[in-house]
């Protein structure tokens, strides 16, 4: 196209053939938006307003641009400090979200699942479904009725999660999907800090001498986090990588560990082994500041590295050789994600990395220090105020009698009616089918892609009696409800979130949402309000629940009372614990050698290996992991909507090492206990002999969660996604990708549907191997 080109020219269209046109522009432009190829960057009465990427927990600042009607039509990078301008594909196409020709713009109703969805009205929606609250409830029981939130929403609307389930409901069970993200990890980080969060902010990475990445594809989930690596690698620091995949950051590492998916304690267990016997451990922070160290001392004496490099599958000298090289560093920190997190040892494995961070007292100095790294935009944020079923808002345990009252107070209801602790979000699908739960309202998840044994939850949800279903988009789970509430994007709202590092920012409203969507602060009020509790949910936007939130965490761990709207805006972010409007808030932990234990110590704790829950076997010999790439997030239902996205990844396949013969897109079934399909191969040596790899956005019948196993970590409850016995063998053809569901009346636009055909894998993002399209 050129400058001269009608086509380019302020007030005429593009050409409407698809094949001319950018896959799904005529829709977007349709719907109010200017296509994404204009020349132009800007507009008459342009507004651009600063606000936060919807997606991963890295939380990229953007300006979204709006139109002077009043509608997002595009994006611009800011030069907020946590990315610098960057934005990933993903950030990038986000706002295409906003006016997309998919929206939800009226609630969906159906008497049982045999009818089809009709538009109704909210009155007809909402009065339905507190009936069938009060049915199930009145039958069965309170407790008969259960929650599922999620770690994308705001904080705000978790807080309301969590406050609905236990005052509207009055019911015990209520849960989120971040419960398979980062639980395991903040597991990990009470026992051994008595705080749930990042001891360092992502800046520290710059300062580090060392810098150790575990069960991590930085690249590709949180492309942006990218700069702090190559900002420290500029320096002078040295990169040693643990995954079982020579992702794009692997491949650049000094050292990258491919171990064995399921035994990752084994080997840093072997790791502190060797630090203890070269005489590398920090023994004067340990006596001041630990309790345990001689039990961790004696255990990990049984893990020598002849003996787990065997159970990691690894050269031994390599064990070594990451032991002198974190050990002997000046400087050392260890940022870990999912990959070390998603397993039935999850938290023990997060406590041998903070082992090892200790030992070589590692721990609240610039560029020295521990982090977990957030999937889901809110992932911290998400779990920090209530809707997680063991915790109260300010991370209160639900069980814990003082915490207890102090709730109950700021809600004003008396003790005996707060319910005690509900259950994991897999162990409710497993009571949903025991018909235990026999009604649930889902709000911003997608359990039928993101939890394990598709054919498990299925049945569960299938079994309920009553189901309803937050979501902007209809989701494979809300396709299968009774009612679906139709609910603003992140655009069309305010609140906020918190990070990998803890830092709590703020999303501005940039557009208000089509007529016929609400927030979902206003459904679950409006909710509550037709269940008799409207008393307690008088809130007219976020700010007022906001207000409440900050009241509700003053004086806990997660103190969130000093952060106000106006100083997120002043500032960009504020790290908690933020105890007065006059604190700085606290971006780096443990500075004064304190924890946040009653003794101030940290307490290691000891961690024997165990082997993964799905047993190998002559029929089933490979391991199954499973994993994101670059352009889809989680379940997808978001991203496998937007055309660029689509045509960059239209489809799974699996990873699998050359030795087994296959050719790159041959069809190659994969097979575990759960079930079996096929994807197209992608042949490459970034990945073990002994393991295969397939992304987990997409449902059924290319589901990768149809084939994972619902075992669960006995502490955290996360699902063991990361492992599970498999066997591949060739197919005659791959298993189709299906199109998104859409509401009545609506279909899946072709544009960004054409290349789900396509019967190749996409190129491989790790650069090596036979992945060459042919």
């Amino acid at each position: 196209m050129t400058a001269t080109d009608p086509a380019s020219t302020p007030g005429r269209s593009l050409p409407l053939d698809p094949s001319l046109a950018p896959p799904g522009t005529r829709q977007f432009r349709d719907a109010g938006g200017i296509p994404a190829d204009r020349w132009h960057a800007d507009q008459n009465g342009e507004t651009l307003v600063p606000t936060h990427c919807c997606f991963c927990g890295v939380q990229c600042g953007m300006y979204l641009r709006v139109d002077r009607g009043g509608k997002v039509f595009g994006v611009e990078p800011r030069n907020h400090d946590i990315n610098r301008m960057r934005l990933c594909p993903k950030g990038i196409n986000a706002y295409q979200q906003v006016n997309h020709p998919d929206r939800l713009t009226a609630p969906l109703m159906r008497r049982n699942r045999d009818e089809e969805f009709r538009e109704v009205s909210w009155d007809e929606a909402l009065d339905h479904t507190v009936a069938e609250i009060r049915r199930i409830q009145g039958e069965y029981g309170n407790d008969a009725f259960g929650l599922l939130g999620g770690a994308s929403l705001f904080s705000e609307k978790t807080y309301l999660v969590g406050k609905f389930a236990r005052i509207a409901l009055k019911s015990r069970h209520v849960d989120y999907n971040g419960r398979l993200c980062m639980v395991s990890a903040a597991g990990a980080n009470k026992l051994a800090f008595g705080i749930d969060r990042a001891g360092n902010p992502f800046s520290d990475i710059l300062l580090t001498d060392c810098l150790l990445i575990a069960g991590s594809n930085v690249g590709e989930c949180f492309p942006v986090m990218t700069q702090y690596l190559w900002g420290a690698r500029d320096r002078g620091a040295t990169l040693i990588v643990v995954d079982p995949r020579e992702t794009a950051v692997a491949r650049t590492a000094d050292v990258h560990v491919a171990l064995k998916p399921g035994t990752d304690s084994a080997f840093f267990n072997a790791v502190l082994n060797v630090v203890i016997a070269e005489g590398l451990t920090d023994e004067a922070y340990l006596a001041a500041h630990t309790t345990g160290w001689d039990e961790v001392r004696k255990t990990v004496a049984d893990y020598p590295p002849s003996r787990s490099a065997e159970i990691c599958g690894v050269p031994e000298e390599q064990i070594v050789q990451v032991a002198r090289m974190f050990a002997g560093a000046g400087k050392a920190m260890a940022w870990h994600a999912r990959g070390v997190e998603h397993h039935s040892q999850g938290v023990e494995n997060c406590l041998t990395i903070i082992n090892l961070c200790v030992a070589t007292g590692n721990i609240g100095k610039p560029g020295a220090g521990y982090g977990t790294i957030t999937g889901q935009g809110n992932g911290q944020g998400g779990r920090e105020h209530g809707q997680k079923s063991d915790l109260l808002p300010g991370g209160r345990s639900i069980t814990n009698p003082e915490h207890r009252r102090q709730i109950c107070e700021i809600w004003g209801i008396d003790e005996a009616e707060l319910p005690l602790a509900g259950t994991s979000m897999m162990e409710m699908v497993w009571q949903m089918q025991r018909k235990e739960i026999r009604g649930l309202v889902g709000i911003c998840n997608n359990p039928f892609v993101s939890l394990p044994n598709y054919a498990t939850v299925k049945d569960g949800y299938d079994t309920l009696e009553f189901h309803a279903q937050f979501d902007f988009f209809l989701s494979e789970t809300a396709a299968n409800a009774h009612v679906v509430f139709p609910v603003t994007v992140w655009a069309e709202d305010e609140g906020v979130m918190a990070n990998a590092e803890a830092r709590v920012v703020k999303h501005n409203k940039a557009q208000e949402p089509p007529a016929g969507v609400r927030t979902d602060t206003w459904v679950m009020c409006e909710l509550a309000r037709r269940l008799g509790a409207g008393d307690k949910f008088d809130f007219p936007d976020s700010r007022a629940v906001f207000e409440e939130l900050r009241i509700a965490s003053a004086g806990t761990v997660n103190d969130y009372y000093g952060i106000t709207y106006e100083r997120l805006e002043e500032t960009g972010g504020i790290a908690w614990p933020c105890p007065s409007t006059e604190h700085p808030g606290t971006p780096r932990l443990f500075e004064n050698g304190r924890t946040y234990h009653p003794d101030g110590k940290i307490h290691l704790q000891v961690v024997e290996w165990h082997p993964p829950m799905d047993p190998y076997s002559e029929e089933y010999p490979l391991s199954l992991t499973t994993g994101r790439t670059v352009a889809h997030f989680l379940s997808g239902n978001q991203t496998r909507r937007l055309g660029a996205l689509v045509e960059q990844t239209p489809r799974p396949w699996v990873e699998v090492h050359p030795s087994h013969g296959f050719r790159n897109g041959d069809p190659v079934r994969v097979v575990t206990r759960r079930g079996s399909e096929v994807f197209p191969a992608l042949v490459t040596e970034a990945i073990r002999p002994d393991t295969v790899f397939v992304p987990y956005h997409w449902p059924v019948p290319t589901a990768a969660n149809a084939l994972t196993i619902d075992a669960l970590d006995p502490r955290s409850k996360i699902p063991e996604y990361k492992v599970c016995a498999a066997r591949i063998e060739l197919a005659e053809r791959v298993d189709e990708v299906p199109a998104p569901p859409t509401a009545p009346g609506h279909q899946a636009y072709p544009e960004t549907q054409v290349s789900r055909t396509d019967p190749l894998p996409p190129t491989s993002p790790q650069g090596r191997g036979t992945a060459e399209r042919s």
